[in-house]
């Protein structure tokens, strides 16, 4: 395989602490094999402010480590806070940051300056793709939820446009965002009196059926995936099909060891099946699936033939 091929670290998904945080950046920093890492909230804007200066340490501490740093926007703005987060984060490309636009309300906000493209805009056809390009996206993260023929064809052209294109490979879908927050209401509050009560749950809150079946991960104003997308042995096929950068979303564990499994698959010094096995250690007892590139239920798991 290619060493051209990037490996990214997406932003955060859950509401750790300030502590939390600058131990876990601090270790990407130092031993994270990671070309480029997403710095910054996409779920929730109150979120921001209790961890404000612990991300702005994780930026100096990642960027002075070689780290490529892009900042996301939130992917819903639906109050006053919420639009005045995202186009404080949208004005920073005026002074050579490099914006990651996940809400549509961002896109009009980086138009004409380079900027990226995050997973929660929905580029589902290369003639959004190409408006997009047209609008001065130098990089674009697939939706997760895309088939391996829709990721072909999008990856294809964007390597006609000189596009970057990326897809998420590790990690729990985000399946919906809501205006009004799941987790806050399961603990009696609202969104205006929440507390922040997400951070007592660092992958967040699990869901099940009224008949005790397991369903649904509640993260704030966000509802993923139960089961962890874990794409392995698709990897060669995806970068031979022109996916340019392998994307992991963190979880609660050692996201320096997932992220060199997927570095030495990327260069070649370890095998699909090794990869495979490291990861599904790390991961101990989540479920995974597959279910999504392969066009069956996301929370399907297809087995290698």
């Amino acid at each position: 395989m290619t060493h051209s091929v990037k490996l990214v670290l997406g932003p955060l998904p859950y509401q750790w602490p300030a502590a939390r945080r600058r131990d876990f950046y601090r270790a990407i920093a130092e031993q994270g094999p990671y070309d480029r890492v997403v710095l910054g909230e996409t779920v929730c804007s109150k979120r921001e402010t209790p961890v404000a200066e612990a991300m702005a340490e994780a930026e100096v501490a990642l960027k002075a480590a070689g780290r490529e740093v892009v900042r996301p926007t939130i992917t819903l703005a639906v109050d006053e806070e919420d639009v005045r987060v995202l186009e404080a984060v949208s004005k920073t490309a005026n002074a050579g940051a490099l914006i990651e636009a996940n809400d549509t309300g961002a896109l009009a906000l980086l138009s004409g300056k380079p900027h990226h493209i995050g997973p929660m805009v929905n580029v589902y056809n290369e003639g959004t793709l190409r408006a997009l390009a047209g609008r001065g996206a130098t990089a674009v993260t697939l939706p997760w939820e895309l088939p391996r023929r829709s990721v072909e064809v999008l990856a294809a052209e964007a390597g006609r446009l000189g596009v970057e294109c990326g897809l998420n490979v590790f990690g729990r879908a985000p399946l919906a965002i809501s205006a009004r927050c799941y987790h806050a209401r399961a603990h009696g509050l609202t969104k205006a009196t929440c507390r922040l009560i997400c951070d007592q749950d660092p992958e967040g809150l699990e869901v099940d059926t009224l008949e005790g079946d397991e369903f649904l991960i509640v993260n704030g104003l966000q509802t993923q995936a139960r089961t962890v997308t874990l794409l392995v042995r698709e990897i060669p096929d995806l970068i031979k099909a022109g996916v340019t950068a392998i994307r992991l979303a963190p979880l609660d564990l050692d996201m320096v060891a997932a992220g060199q499994v997927y570095a030495d698959l990327i260069a070649g010094a370890c095998s699909v099946d090794a990869a495979e096995d490291r990861l599904l250690d790390l991961l101990e007892d989540r479920a995974v699936a597959n279910g999504f590139l392969h066009a069956e239920p996301g929370a399907n798991w297809v087995a290698a033939e």
